[in-house]
C-alpha cells in the first residue's frame, strides 16, 4: 500500500469520524499475541460505522483488507500486513440478541460464548455448542466454525454482509456463502455485521446445563493460554484426526523457537512470550512434513495467514477451498456483492 492511498484513506476516515491509526500493531489483537503492524487499522463499532469505512473504502482500486474480530483464528506475519486492517470492536449491539419467534439475530462483533448464552438465556436453543468457540459471530461464519457435532450452517439463516471493494451491504441467504467444512465463499473484503440463526424452544435451565457441559470439556480437553485452538484440519474420512496423527508421531513438546507444539492437545500450538510468527509456521512446517513424510496424509490449516507470502499461504491452504464449487460459489457472492 503506497503513502499516498494510506495517507489519502487516513484523511478521509478522519473526516467521516471513524478512528484510524498508521502502522497500527496486530500482535495484541490476536490470541497468539504476535505478529507486525497494518499500514492502516480501522475500529468500527457499529453497522453504521462499517457502512461508512466501506463507502470510503470502495474508492481506492484494490485496497488490500483483512478483518480482524478476536482474532482467535489468525496469524499475522512478523512483517505485518500491508493493507488496512477492520478492527471489529464490541460495540452495545454485540451484547444482546434479537429474538423474532425462532429466529436469534447477534452482531457479527459479537462473541460466541455470548451468543450461546444470551440465547438460552431467552429460551432459545441449538447455539449452546458456540461457547467453546473463542471467536466473534462473524469470524464464525466465515470459517462455518463448529464444535460437538454442530457447525454453524446448521442453523445459520443469512447474513448481513458488507463488501468493502464495492460499498454494498445487503442481506444475503445462508445457501449463497457457499459455507463448507471450515470454510465459505466469504472473501477478505467481505465484513458481517449481523447474522439471523434459526433456534428451538429450550428450557434455560436445560440450556445453561449443556453449556456448562461444553465449557467443562474444552476445560479439561484443550489448552488454554496463548494458541488459536485447532491448527490442522481433520484429513479425509479414514485417515484418523489430525491430533491423531501428529500425536503417534511423538511430536508433542516439539519447539521452534518460542513456539511448540501443546503437550495437552497435539493439534494446538502454543506460544511463548518470546515466540514469533515465524516460530509458528515453523512448527506448523515441521509438523506438516513429518505426517507427510511418514503416514503420507497432508495435513491443511484452518489458521487464517495474514500478510504472509503466497506460497506459504498456498502451503498450508486446503483443497477443499479450492474446489470447482467453491471457486464458483465465491465468484457468484462477489457478483451479488457488487465486487469487481
Amino acid at each position: 500500500m503506497n503513502s499516498v492511498d494510506r495517507d489519502a484513506l487516513a484523511a478521509r476516515c478522519r473526516e467521516a469520524g471513524i478512528t484510524v491509526h498508521i502502522d497500527h500493531p496486530l500482535a495484541l489483537l490476536t490470541t497468539y499475541g504476535v505478529g507486525g503492524s497494518a499500514s492502516v487499522a480501522v475500529t468500527l463499532r457499529s453497522s453504521d460505522e462499517v457502512i461508512r469505512f466501506a463507502g470510503i473504502a470502495a474508492k481506492f482500486e484494490d485496497l488490500p483488507v483483512a478483518v480482524i474480530g478476536r482474532g482467535s483464528n489468525t496469524l499475522v506475519a512478523d512483517s505485518g500486513f500491508d493493507g488496512v486492517a477492520v478492527v471489529m470492536a464490541t460495540g452495545d449491539d454485540a451484547r444482546t440478541v434479537g429474538v423474532d419467534g425462532d429466529v436469534v439475530t447477534a452482531s457479527g462483533s459479537m462473541l460466541m460464548p455470548v451468543l450461546a448464552r444470551r440465547s438460552v438465556q431467552a429460551g432459545r436453543g441449538g447455539l449452546e455448542w458456540c461457547v467453546g468457540v473463542p471467536g466473534t459471530v462473524g469470524g464464525a461464519v466465515r470459517m462455518n466454525a463448529g464444535g460437538h457435532g454442530a457447525e454453524m450452517v446448521n442453523s445459520l439463516v443469512s447474513v448481513t454482509l458488507v463488501s468493502m471493494r464495492s460499498g454494498v451491504h445487503r442481506e444475503v441467504g445462508a445457501p449463497e456463502l457457499g459455507l463448507h467444512f471450515r470454510g465459505s465463499a466469504l472473501c477478505p473484503q467481505h465484513v458481517v455485521v449481523s447474522a439471523k440463526f434459526r433456534t428451538t424452544t429450550i428450557d434455560p435451565s436445560a440450556g445453561a446445563a449443556t453449556i456448562d457441559d461444553v465449557v467443562a470439556w474444552r476445560r479439561q480437553n484443550q489448552p488454554g493460554g496463548r494458541n488459536a485452538g485447532s491448527v490442522f484440519v481433520n484429513p479425509s474420512p479414514g485417515e484418523g484426526s489430525a491430533g491423531a496423527l501428529i500425536d503417534s508421531l511423538g511430536l508433542r513438546g516439539h519447539a521452534v523457537g518460542g513456539a511448540s507444539v501443546s503437550d495437552k492437545h497435539a493439534n494446538f500450538i502454543q506460544a511463548s512470550e518470546s515466540a514469533t510468527a515465524s516460530d509458528i509456521i515453523g512448527v506448523m512446517s515441521h509438523v506438516q512434513d513429518r505426517v507427510a513424510e511418514e503416514l503420507g496424509v497432508v495435513l491443511r490449516s484452518e489458521v487464517r495467514l495474514v500478510g504472509f507470502d503466497d506460497e506459504v499461504v498456498a502451503r498450508f491452504g486446503g483443497s477443499h477451498h479450492s474446489g470447482a464449487a467453491n471457486i464458483e460459489a465465491c465468484r457468484v457472492l462477489c457478483g451479488l456483492m457488487g465486487d469487481r
